[in-house]
Parts: structure tokens; sequence; C-alpha cells
């Protein structure tokens, strides 16, 4: 057998996969698998460093398929080349209910897969985050120990997506030259022709933007295999479109929108394997093709062993180290380096914005974890994310620093801190103002869904943000990122809530955690000494009643303080009252119901009070609470005015706990 023939023989396998597969599930994409069949081959086949028997080698190269619809293509090949974790039992029930074959890859829940894609555009924007990742761990650790590529199948969606804009801005300005990405230029998208929606010249505009561009014939092995060696040679990241054909081998819907999303047909199938000279049945590969695959997933043994051996004989302060960080454990000062901090807020005991907080345990916590890496999208004296621990940028060609400067990109950020974080090595932390969270959103939710560790630190929390008027104060952010499963939104009071939700985010591996911070100065209310990390309840008692309680007041951040102010007018009028700072729904609503009942207390009249919309407040007061907040839009002015404006005073809540009180009596 030829070269040439053995090539086509894999190929086709994973053409034949794919369409089984989706006419078994009466759903799915096999156009993309079966026109990108070639260029998977020869990257499996012949480029890609990877162990189907250590799926987690740190050192192997990263592939990710951005056209995530295409998920056929990979748990195929994933099937192929011998990942345990995919069975042909999987390959039949793709797109089941509990299947390791879902419908796009999930991270987490398909062994070989290494981030969640589907919603396009992320999947090559997450990828500049896990190369970036792996040019600083290089940089930390030595090529000895870190020296892999970035692989991306990209299609013509994820181009169109604003987001690839962002992204491959950030990676052809760090000359992320271990960057790869495969373009299926195949012309069709789900309306049709590309021409109906889309006449860019992309290779110049990749080229534009610092990175190398080529166009090749997607179905010429030896093509695809000369491009992916040029583009290894060169400090740009690299841009191979590649011509294909969609649904590659489909004699009557090939090449048009008809075999996009949807299944060929039993008709189209056999005419199909016909056009292959492929006669195996169904799910069934041939013993020729399996174990050409199979001796594909065996061509980087020999490397890894080679890797083993260099960590073996690397030092052990750097192999520890390096393990360390690849498992996620935080170092053994880490609990002293926050208690630190808190005792150091309470004896300076002043008034001090949360962002500034947030900055004086950053201080600490930098110096203390190397592998907390940060940034902001152009408002780092804003967000107060730079740290003399990471003052010195992440720039070509060291890449020793650990600051990254994403410029105005937020979704680009978000996207390449979550290739950071799965990675593996580094707790990324970024920022931006709460209101431009919107811009993230799609990437945190992402985050969420994978359960990667990464720190959003949005600052300007609230009508606070003051002149800048409406366009930059955030009403409904807050409760927008309340509403995403899995994620942790802390809004802290002071210092020392401030220390307790960075200790809480950093120790939280599962999840990403928001930090939404103020512009304006608050002042220090957990005065009392104690061990114990009151944040990590969500909820609590801060200031009991003088007796039992009429009136319980609960508030989160800014208006945690003006709470505490209400409760001193209430007091000095001879009404018992409690204030109980809510710096975290999810934790809170995770405590047992008797402790969360604890919480709420007994008192009569309930008071809620935040700078932003009441939604989410119900579960943690019940709906027949009070609430002073907003309803609509901010106002342009200073913030005290702003305040007043909406009536979001000591006075203001006071008199709302008064007019309750006499009701219910």
């Amino acid at each position: 057998m030829s070269n040439r023939e053995k090539h086509d023989r894999m190929a086709n396998a994973i053409r034949a996969l794919s369409m089984d597969a989706v006419e078994a599930a009466k759903s799915g994409h096999p156009g993309m698998p079966m026109g990108m069949a070639d260029v998977a081959t020869v990257l499996f086949g012949k480029v890609l460093k990877f162990d189907p028997t250590d799926p987690h080698w740190p050192d192997r190269d990263r592939f990710i398929l951005s056209a995530g619809h295409g998920s056929m293509l990979l748990y195929s090949v994933l099937h192929l080349v011998g990942y345990e974790g995919v069975s042909m039992d999987d390959i039949r029930h793709f797109r089941q209910l509990g299947s390791k074959t879902p419908g796009h890859p999930e991270f987490g829940h398909t062994v070989g897969v290494e981030t969640t894609t589907g919603p396009l555009g992320q999947g090559i924007a997450t990828a500049v985050g896990f190369a970036l990742a792996e040019r600083m761990a290089a940089a930390q650790f030595g090529p000895d120990l870190v020296d892999h590529h970035t692989y991306v199948i990209a299609g013509d969606g994820c181009l169109m997506e604003g987001l690839s804009e962002e992204a491959i801005e950030i990676a052809g300005h760090q000359k992320l030259g271990k960057l790869i990405v495969l373009w299926d230029d195949n012309h069709i998208t789900i309306d049709g022709p590309t021409s109906l929606s889309v006449s860019t010249d992309q290779l110049a505009r990749f080229e534009a933007s610092g990175w190398d561009a080529t166009r090749i014939d997607g179905h010429d092995p030896d093509a695809i295999f000369a491009a992916i060696e040029h583009a290894k040679t060169t400090d740009k990241p690299s841009l191979i479109a590649c011509r294909t054909t969609i649904g590659f081998g489909a004699p009557n819907k090939g090449g048009t929108n008809g075999v996009h999303g949807a299944p060929l047909g039993a008709a189209e199938i056999a005419a199909t394997r016909a056009a292959l000279g492929w006669e195996a049945e169904p799910f069934t590969v041939p013993t020729d093709a399996l174990d050409a695959w199979r001796l594909a997933g065996l061509r980087s043994r020999q490397a890894h062993k080679s890797w083993l051996q260099r960590f073996k004989d690397a030092d052990m302060d750097r192999r520890c180290e390096f393990d360390r960080r690849q498992r996620g454990d935080l170092p053994s000062k880490f609990a002293e380096t926050i208690a630190g901090v808190i005792a150091k807020a309470r004896a300076d005991g002043g008034a001090v914005a949360t962002r500034k907080s947030s900055e004086i345990v950053l201080e600490a916590l930098t110096a203390a974890l190397p592998e907390m890496v940060g940034g902001s999208a152009d408002l780092t004296h804003s967000n107060n994310t730079k740290t003399k621990a990471t003052a010195k940028d992440v720039l070509p060609p060291a890449y020793d620093g650990r600051y990254v400067n994403w410029g105005i990109r937020e979704h680009g950020m978000a996207a390449a801190m979550n290739g950071l974080a799965l990675h593996g090595g580094f707790i990324p932390y970024g920022g931006t103002f709460l209101v431009f969270s919107d811009y993230c959103r799609p990437s945190i939710r992402l985050a969420a869904l994978m359960g990667t560790r990464v720190v959003y630190v949005f600052t300007h929390d609230s009508i606070g943000v003051g002149e800048d008027g409406p366009t930059h104060q955030p009403v409904e952010q807050i409760a927008a990122l309340r509403a995403i499963p899995n994620l942790l939104v802390f809004r802290p009071c002071d210092t020392v809530e401030t220390a307790e939700a960075w200790k809480l985010a950093l120790e939280h591996k599962s999840g990403p955690s928001v930090l939404a911070l103020t512009r304006q100065n608050l002042p220090l209310l957990r005065t009392e000494s104690t061990e114990r990390c009151l944040t990590a309840r969500g909820a609590y008692e801060l200031i009991p009643a003088s007796d039992e309680a009429q009136v319980s007041l609960f508030a989160s951040g800014s208006e945690v303080s003006l709470a505490a102010s209400a409760r001193e007018l209430l007091e000095a009028e001879g009404i018992p009252t409690r204030v109980v700072s809510v710096p975290c729904f999810e934790l809170f609503l995770n405590q047992p119901e008797e402790t969360r009942r604890q919480v709420v207390g007994k008192a009569p009249v309930k008071v809620a009070i935040e700078a932003a919309i009441r939604q989410g407040w119900d579960a943690v007061v019940g709906s027949d609470a009070a609430f002073v907040g907003m309803t609509g839009f901010g106002a342009s002015g200073p913030a005290p005015q702003v305040f007043a404006h909406f009536g979001i005073t000591a006075e203001a809540v006071a008199t709302t706990a008064k007019s309750r009180l006499k009701s219910a009596k």
C-alpha cells in the first residue's frame, strides 16, 4: 500500500465514523469532519506530539477544535489513536444523554478534549492563552521541560466572530510562533456560500496582525505536512488556509450547505461509501486503517520517555515547583499570607476603596504565588491589578514577565485567560470595569462550564462610578453574573472581606470567581479579630441588634457601611436593628437550610440594600423583604449626589424600615 493509499484509508475512517455517528444520532454536523479529515490525518498521524496512555502529559502539543460543531472529527481521531476514554460504543452514542461524545467537545467530560468549544471564535481565542502559557512556562521552567505547540482547527464562523480579531491581534503582538491555526476554508456556512456574508481577504487580515499566512489544498497530504513544517520554523503565529470541500466524498451533498448541519441520509451515505471505496459496515474500522491509526498513537512514546527522563534529571526544587503548579495546589505559605494581610488591614484601620483593598491583597499574594498572572483590558491603574511582583510585562522574546497588557480587548482577554488556566501552571486574573463584564460574558460562561480557576477583577461596581454616568454605571451586571452557574461573585464591603474573597477565589479550583470592587472609599467594618473566614458563609451577621431585632438590614459591598449608618439611626429611635453582610450569594445559598434561616433571622422587617437591581435578592431574604436599590439606569454626577438622587441613603433605608415596621404592627 502506498503512502497516499494509507493516508486515504486513515482519513476515510474519520469520514465514515463521522457520517455514521451523525446518522445514528439523527443530528449533528458531518460536513466539517469529512472535509477536514485529510488535515486531521496529517496532524495526528505525523505532527502532533501526544500520548494516549498519558492524556495529561504536561509537554504534549495542544489540539483545539475551534469549530466545535465538527466534534465527530475529534471523537473519531481520539478513538482511532487509542484513547481509552473514547470507545466505539461512545461513538455509537454520539449526542446521547450521558455519553462521552456530546454535541460539542466538553473539557473534563471527554478525555483528550483540551477546552470546551462550540460558540464560534472561542477556540481560537482560548488557544492564544494556551500558546502564551507555553511561552511563559518555558521562560520560568526552561525549554527542556516546556516545549510544545498549540494547533487549532477553525472554521469560517470562527474567523467571522469579532472575538477572533481580538485574539489574532494579541497573538500577533506577542509573536506566538508556536500557535498554528488550520482554517477549514470550505466557502460554506449554514445559510449557503460564504460569498453571501463575507468578502474579507483572510490571509491579508492575519498578515496585517503579524501572522504568517499561506493557502494550500486541504486534501493534499504532502502540502498539508509541508505547510505545518514551515509554520514551525517561523517566530510568528501561523494561519494555514486549507481549501477543502465540505462533506468531501458525498457525491450529491458534498460542497453544499446541505451537509453542514444535518445527517446525510441512508442513500447519500451508501453513495459516499461507494465513492470512497469504503466497504466496512457502520461503526467498523478495517484492520489496516485501525492499525495505522494505532501506530500513529504510539509515535510520540519516545518523546514522552525522553521528557520523563529530563524531568527526573531536573533539580529537586524545579521539579517540585513544576509539579505543584501542574496540580494546581497553593503553596504552604498561602494561609499565612492572607492572615498577614488581614492583620495589617485591621491595624491600619483606614477607609479605602475595595479596588485599593484588592491591590493591597494582591501585593502579598503575587509575591507568594509565582503562578499568578495579572492583566487588564487597558485599565491597569483603575483596576489596581499590577503589583511589584507582576511589574514586568509579558512580551516577546523573553516572556519572563507576569503581567499581560491585553489592550482594549475584554473578550479576548477573558478567553485567553481560560487558555492560561487550562494549560496548567498558572492562575490568571484580569481586570476591567464591571459594566464591561458584558464584553467578557461568553468566556466567563465557558469558564464556569469548564470549572477553570480564573479570577475577574471588576472595579467601578455601581452608580458610585459617579460622573461617568449611566454608560459606565453597572446596575444589571451583578445580577447577570450571579445568574451564571458555578461562578462565585464576591462583592466585599472592606479590606478584610476583600482578602477573604481572594482567599476563597484562589482556593476554588473548580470554577471562576468575580470580585466586584468599588471606586469610592469604604470604612473598615470587620475590626474584630477572628481566624474564621466569615465570607466563606456567603452571608453573616456583621453587627447585632441591641435587643431582640425588629429590623434586619442585608447589604453587599459599599452598601454595607450604608446599612451600618442606617442601623445607628434606627437604634437611636429605639428600634433594635442588625446588619447582615452578604458578600457572596452563591456561597450563602449553598449553606444548609438551618444555617441560612439563622442568618436571615426572625426580625419582622427585612430590608435588602444594593446599588443595583433587585434580581436575585429574593432567594436570600425572601420576596416579602423591602429593597432599596436601583430599578433603572443611573445618572451622571458626583457619586454622593447620585446615591441621594436614587434614594440609596441611610436615611432612606431607615425610613423604609420604619414604614414596614409600622405596617407590620
